[in-house]
């Protein structure tokens, strides 16, 4: 009976991998944000009204919405980087090179414009309200390339202020599957999504954070001005 034994301790193993790997799964769809911002409607959710996976993301910021948004509009492969880990981007050829300062020729301008993934893969910008929030939309094929998607993709990023003055940053992603094997490309892809936007987020907070002006920080943290 020692074969029933062991396939009993395989099948509780598989159980608690699965189960771990579900709750780690859920995490990573929500890191950092509350259930309010999971349950908040934001702007972009329109374009895809049914999707198949979403992943909203959110941190706080010890700056007004103000400050931050310069380093959301410069987002991008063709602009300021994106506050990840470009050394790894740069492997698989990406050609990366995140900014540390604001540059403002690298902003967006408006709806129509587009924020790079990769040197071939751009994403449109298809909402834009200044310091408010920024909605990009688009796919990447199993090609590497944009063209021929098995999805379809929104990706917003919504500055929302807080009542003294900082903000949180809340990302969201939506995908809607057009094929029935996309599921197959985008959870795997999520994955590594949610490693690469939370070092985004953080990489961003510690920007504006640091470039805040400082009457506006002071004000965000509850510190009197030092002038």
């Amino acid at each position: 009976m020692g074969w029933l034994r062991g396939m009993a301790t395989g099948v509780a193993v598989v159980g608690a991998f699965v189960g771990a790997f579900a709750l780690v799964r859920r995490a990573s769809l929500r890191w950092g944000a509350s259930d309010d911002e999971l349950r908040m409607a934001l702007p972009g959710d329109d374009l895809l009204p049914a999707p198949d996976l979403v992943a909203t993301r959110a941190i706080s910021i010890a700056a007004p919405p103000a400050d931050v948004w310069p380093w959301i509009a410069q987002l991008g492969q063709n602009r300021g980087g994106f506050s990840t880990y470009d050394w790894l981007e740069n492997l698989v050829g990406v050609d990366i090179r995140t900014a540390d300062r604001i540059v403002p020729d690298l902003r967006v301008q408006g709806v129509g414009d587009t924020v790079n993934l990769a040197p071939e893969v751009a994403l449109e910008v298809v909402a834009l309200e200044t310091e408010r929030h920024l909605v990009l939309r688009g796919a990447v094929a199993v090609d590497g390339t944009g063209a021929g998607a098995p999805y379809d993709f929104t990706w917003a990023f919504v500055l929302l202020r807080r009542f003294d003055g900082s903000t949180r940053l809340v990302v969201r992603e939506r995908y809607a599957y057009l094929t029935g094997w996309a599921a197959a490309l985008v959870e795997p892809v999520e994955m590594v999504s949610f490693l690469m936007t939370e070092r985004m987020l953080r990489g961003i907070r510690d920007r504006a954070e640091r470039t805040a002006r400082p009457a506006a920080r002071d004000r965000s943290t509850g510190s009197p001005s030092a002038g």
